[in-house]
């Protein structure tokens, strides 16, 4: 009986004795996440831009029915968003795994067999008797999680969930912001095609004109030829406009899963750029890096590689389980009598003595750990480049419109002079006509600036990171890990 006791007292220090192996996961201070630098006003920031939030739907700025309609068609039923549902229930569901490792477990067993045992089994000589045998038996067990092997398990397997979360809203990000640019692609070339088309018409008047004065003997076949050139060079530029238009179309189609005779009305027809009336609001360096689902992937990645630095140490001790059964094995007729009944209990220590390459795959462990932080410097590096990159095209393509939006003006006011002169008789009509041509050059080049523009802008939504908040609410930040104890 004092056998017994010290035994108890044993087991008793050992379960109290629970640790967590491995280090706890903390965002490491040497990380590119913690530097000053990058957590205060983005370079090329300009006058255009605002250091305000993000707005959780940025798309609506534009403040366009249509496009709105279009992302939400595309949240319902896009497939990349499917797949990555997917993955992030397929993520959850190796979290309960990992949960409901070690703890309680129970088996039953019931089996019933014809038998002819051997004799000498049972040290005797003669043959035994053919008999009807069963085995009937309950057994339970609970396994200790003495060195948080299992919690780290759980750890690691939360943080992949995380991980996938975030993979889900850049998938959505990219969804909207393809939605976005195949909307403004079908636009713009609408609207350009239309700039094409008046330049062609005018041309053909230029050129019926010239050819009017050759015939009259006040030009020559040089102009009529080089008016002819320019004609057909124009109208060489009329299919351009129609594969952009169609090829936005054919994006939207695979964007929202639907056949193009069922995309919403007026979008095929749109000849509007959609237009952002107000300072775009970019926020800081903090924010961004908050927001961007990328850097929380990786960041989630660094945290599930840390907590199986844990697990693998795990392997180098000993499993330590407490468990009970009871049964019945014996001739059917007989089952459930004394001399069949049997019962148990006690505990169970396994230990694989570590000479398997256990150590090495700490070693390994602790090496994707490295990697995984170097992975989640890079890719913070990269959103802070390519934020600032965004900012500084967007600067760059705004003066450039902004320039052509003055030529613009000069050209229009030109050509409206010029009418005014020929109704005088003071200018030719040939120069009327070019008047007007040269101002609707400027219209076109205008026109493709605008769309620079627009792309841009949706390229800087896309490197901010902008657009899942509205799918969930803001989460905690992953670096706080609640440590829980077995």
């Amino acid at each position: 009986m004092k056998a017994v006791h010290l035994a108890a007292v044993g087991l008793g220090l050992l379960l109290s004795g629970c640790q967590l192996l491995g280090p706890d996961y903390q965002l490491p201070k040497e990380s590119a996440m913690q530097r000053p630098d990058l957590q205060g006003e983005l370079a090329g920031e300009g006058a255009n831009v605002v250091s305000a939030p993000v707005p959780n739907d940025w798309w609506k700025l534009y403040q366009d029915p249509k496009l709105n309609a279009l992302v939400r068609e595309a949240m319902a039923s896009n497939t990349d968003l499917r797949v990555a549902a997917a993955n992030l229930l397929r993520a959850r569901a190796q979290v309960e795994q990992a949960q409901s490792a070690g703890g309680w477990s129970g088996s039953v067993k019931a089996g019933a067999q014809r038998l002819q045992e051997s004799g000498e089994a049972f040290l005797l000589a003669d043959k035994v008797p053919v008999a009807n045998v069963g085995d009937l038996g309950i057994s339970t067990s609970y396994q200790f999680d003495m060195w948080g092997t299992f919690q780290r398990g759980i750890e690691a397997a939360q943080a992949n969930a995380d991980a996938t979360q975030a993979a889900a809203d850049t998938a959505r990000i990219t969804v909207v912001a393809d939605v976005v640019r195949a909307y403004t692609q079908v636009c713009s070339a609408n609207e350009e095609r239309e700039i094409a088309e008046e330049s062609l018409r005018l041309q053909s008047q230029s050129t019926t004109l010239t050819q009017r004065l050759r015939d009259a003997g006040r030009g020559d076949e040089t102009q009529v030829t080089r008016s002819e050139t320019q004609f057909r060079s124009l109208r060489a530029e009329l299919p351009r406009y129609q594969a952009m238009r169609q090829s936005g179309l054919f994006r939207l189609s695979m964007l929202l899963a639907k056949p193009l005779d069922q995309l919403p009305a007026g979008v095929a027809t749109c000849a509007e750029l959609p237009h952002i009336a107000q300072l775009l609001p970019v926020g800081d360096g903090a924010a961004l890096l908050k927001r961007r689902p990328d850097v929380r992937q990786a960041e989630r990645h660094l945290a599930a590689a840390t907590a199986q630095i844990g697990v693998a140490t795990g392997s180098l001790y000993p499993d330590i389980s407490i468990g009970a059964s009871i049964g019945t094995v014996g001739i059917i007729d007989n089952l459930g009598t004394a001399p069949t009944n049997r019962w148990g209990f006690g505990p169970l220590l396994s230990w694989t003595i570590p000479t398997n390459g256990s150590r090495a795959r700490i070693r390994e462990a602790e090496a994707a750990t490295q990697g995984a932080l170097a992975k989640f410097d890079g890719v913070v590096l990269n959103a802070i480049r390519e934020t600032q990159t965004s900012l500084v095209q967007y600067t760059a393509l705004l003066q450039r419109r902004d320039a052509l939006a003055e030529a613009d003006e000069s050209a229009k006011t030109a050509a409206e002079q010029t009418r005014q002169f020929y109704q005088a008789g003071r200018e030719s009509f040939l120069a009327d006509l070019q008047a007007t041509r040269t101002y609707t050059d400027v219209k076109a080049q205008l026109a493709a600036a605008n769309t620079q523009v627009a792309m841009s802008q949706i390229d800087l939504f896309l490197a901010l990171g902008g657009g899942w908040e509205s799918a969930q609410k803001p989460q905690a930040p992953p670096s706080t890990v609640t440590q829980a104890k077995p």
